[in-house]
């Protein structure tokens, strides 16, 4: 990886070995094995060790975590908050292990959409709930810094499986809990 860096450097025109970059190829290759480090991490395991039996049927809701990733067509950041909803069957998940749910799925190569529909299908069937809702916002600096440079984008995904998908009044109360309702 770090000869690659080199050679990108030098493709654009740098000197590899003037000051400022000659540490770069390595800083390089800690960031993307920081950024990539879900290839690594088994998502089922991380939600395994944390599912308790709790006599619990109502909406669990987690919202605003922080989701950074990197788009798979360009190599740059997205960044944004992820919003999970699941109403538990008598399990329920850990709280922290959402958060580490998310950054493993984020942490890899990803688009947006596909992101928001991992998180939901790794969330719905452990605890065997009645349903998972999965919001994602984020904003690309793919579409921000090149191309269309429009600053105030954002993306909006959803992925909503069981009674989230098929009950309007669960969708909509997942949707105000989030403060995403419809006007």
């Amino acid at each position: 990886m770090e000869q690659a860096v080199i050679s990108i450097l030098q493709a654009l025109g740098e000197d590899p070995n003037r000051e400022g970059l000659k540490e770069t190829p390595v800083r390089v290759r800690k960031a993307y094995e920081h950024l990539c480090k879900g290839y690594q991490q088994n998502p089922e395991a991380i939600i395994g060790n944390a599912i308790f039996n709790e006599n619990c049927d109502q909406m669990i809701v987690v919202r605003d975590i922080e989701v950074y990733s990197l788009c798979e067509h360009h190599l740059l950041p997205f960044f944004g908050k992820c919003h999970i909803g699941y109403i538990a069957r008598g399990k329920i998940y850990g709280v922290s292990k959402l958060a580490r749910l998310v950054d493993c799925y984020a942490r890899r190569l990803q688009v947006q959409e596909r992101l928001t529909k991992q998180i939901a299908a790794c969330l719905m069937e452990p605890i065997d709930a009645e349903g998972v809702g999965v919001v994602v916002e984020a904003q690309h600096l793919c579409m921000m810094m090149r191309g269309v440079a429009k600053q105030n984008s954002k993306m909006i995904t959803s992925s909503m499986l069981g009674s989230f998908r098929n009950e309007s009044a669960t969708r909509n109360e997942f949707l105000r809990l989030i403060g995403m309702e419809r006007a």
